[in-house]
This record gives C-alpha cells, sequence and structure tokens, in this order.
C-alpha cells in the first residue's frame, strides 16, 4: 500500500481540505500521507496546530496514517536548522525541506542545511545534489526524494545515481497539490525505474524505504508523547 510523505492542503498551495486529501488518499490505496504544507517563520505554528487539530478530531474517519508535518521552503539556510528544531518542538512528525530544484530559484546551500540538521527527515526534489551532500544525508540519516511533479523531476535521473553512489535512502513521493497528482503504488514504481534505478532499487524507493521511514516517525512521536 502507498505511502506519501509529501503533500499539500489549501492551507498552504494545494486545492483540498485534509479531510478530502485523505479520502482521495485512500481511494487511490493509501496506507499512511504526510502533510506537508509550506512553512517559514510567518505560518509554523499557526499550520502545525491546524494540522494537529485536524489529526486529532478526525484520524480516526479515514483509513489511512495520517502524519502532520511541514515543507520548510525558501528559507536562508542558517534559518532551517532553526525552524526544523521549533516545528519538532511544536509537534511536527514529519519535517520535509524545499530542496535546490532547478524549477525555483532557491538559494544555494539549502541541500547542505538540510541534509547536515537532525530535524529534518526528508530533502525534498533536491536537484542537482552533490556526492558530498549525498553522504552527508546518509550519515544523517535523511532520505532524498524521487518525485512525480513536474518541473522538480526533471533531475530524478541525476538524484537517484548520486543517491546509489553515496549510500543515500531514497523515497518517492508526490508533492500533491491537487487530487490527480495522488499516484498509486504501479506509478511510484515507475518514478522510480524511469529516474534509472533497478527493479530492486525502485522498489526499495517506493516502498520498502517509506515504510521504513513511517515506522520510525511513529516510533518517535509515541515516544515523544509517552
Amino acid at each position: 500500500m502507498r505511502i506519501d510523505l509529501h503533500t499539500h492542503t489549501f492551507f498552504s498551495d494545494g486545492a483540498l481540505l485534509p479531510s478530502e486529501l485523505l479520502r482521495r488518499a485512500s481511494v487511490k490505496g493509501y496506507a499512511a500521507i504526510g502533510l506537508t504544507d509550506h512553512g517559514d517563520a510567518s505560518n509554523l505554528e499557526e499550520l502545525l496546530n491546524r494540522l494537529q487539530k485536524f489529526a486529532q478530531q478526525q484520524q480516526g474517519d479515514f483509513d489511512v496514517q495520517l502524519l502532520v508535518g511541514v515543507e520548510l521552503t525558501h528559507l536562508p539556510p542558517r534559518r532551517i536548522p532553526l525552524l526544523a528544531r521549533e516545528a519538532r518542538r511544536i509537534g511536527a512528525d514529519l519535517v520535509v525541506v524545499h530542496g535546490e530544484t532547478v524549477a525555483e530559484p532557491v538559494v544555494k546551500g539549502t541541500n547542505r542545511a538540510a541534509v547536515d540538521c537532525e530535524f529534518v527527515d526528508v530533502l525534498a526534489h533536491p536537484g542537482f545534489i552533490t556526492l558530498d551532500e549525498a553522504r552527508i544525508a546518509t550519515a544523517n540519516g535523511v532520505h532524498l526524494e524521487l518525485t512525480s511533479r513536474r518541473g522538480h523531476s526533471l533531475t530524478n535521473g541525476h538524484v537517484a545515481q548520486v543517491a546509489r553512489e553515496g549510500g543515500a535512502k531514497l523515497v518517492v513521493n508526490s508533492d500533491a497539490h491537487h487530487p490527480d497528482d495522488l499516484m498509486d503504488e504501479a506509478h511510484a514504481l515507475d518514478i522510480a525505474l524511469g529516474a534509472g534505478l533497478t527493479v530492486m532499487e525502485a522498489e526499495a524507493a517506493a516502498i520498502r524505504n517509506p515504510k521504513a521511514l513511517l515506522d520510525k516517525l511513529l516510533k518517535r512521536r509515541t515516544m515523544l508523547r509517552a
């Protein structure tokens, strides 16, 4: 069953309420989904509080495991560890950083700041990530994203190759902003294969790594709430 750790609701630039996003994910066969709307210092606390309220009141309404998260977006690199830590303090299950995609003018140094940070779980669409950055991601347990999102996906092949060389773990995410962006497991495997991975590597990126990361995040949440 599909695990997608990077999606957006209308709390940032997505099209759907959390309820509709989870309903549509359920129909697609999702087992778990991360709601990771765009955040910076202006909205971080309000965003996470809103998503936590939704999770507390409506988690049981859907047969999809919900993770409350944030995608820290277009931050100066020096600000990333500060806001990632703050997101965790507020209660984010999942911290994603908007990486150096070729489709947007992301500040150089963002990838390095993200993989260096102990509070970051996923570096999204990291563009032309370097081998040194991939090795740091490996050492710090930061997962690198292969994405199905138009524009961001242009460098999937490069990300896959560098992750392989650097030993970094890959996860396939949709970066969904619209219901049509959600994808089933077969599509996720196609994204990984299209990036040049072998069948075994693609299964790891699309299925096994997301499951292991989900288990890690849920375990961490349980420990923090104990």
